[in-house]
């Protein structure tokens, strides 16, 4: 069985619309936090299958996918970071209820 570049494609398509779809639709910011993450990692699938199946393959793609692994961790840090505190303050991961910048 023979995996071509469509195949990754079309699976790092889906991640991503399942990312955005949940993104933007889902009020639990855990649970927005980890579709973020989803998009990022179809991100890496993209990166690597280019890095594998594209026109000069090499090592390009997977160096970038690194590069963004590292960057999602440190986003998620962070934002596991702000979360804690918005809801010792709060009590709450409800994003519609996260809006003291607009008071």
């Amino acid at each position: 069985m023979t995996v071509t570049l469509a195949s990754y494609l079309l699976v790092a398509a889906f991640l991503f619309c399942i990312g955005l779809y949940g993104a933007l639709t889902k009020r639990n910011a855990v649970v927005v936090l980890l579709c973020i993450e989803l998009m990022l990692n179809a991100v890496n699938l993209n990166l690597v299958a280019f890095a594998k199946y594209g026109p000069q393959p090499g090592i390009a793609g997977q160096v970038f996918s690194l590069f963004n692994i590292t960057v999602a961790a440190a986003e998620v840090a962070v934002g596991i970071a702000i979360l804690i505190a918005l809801y010792r303050r709060r009590a709450t991961v409800n994003v519609d209820e996260m809006d003291t910048l607009k008071r």
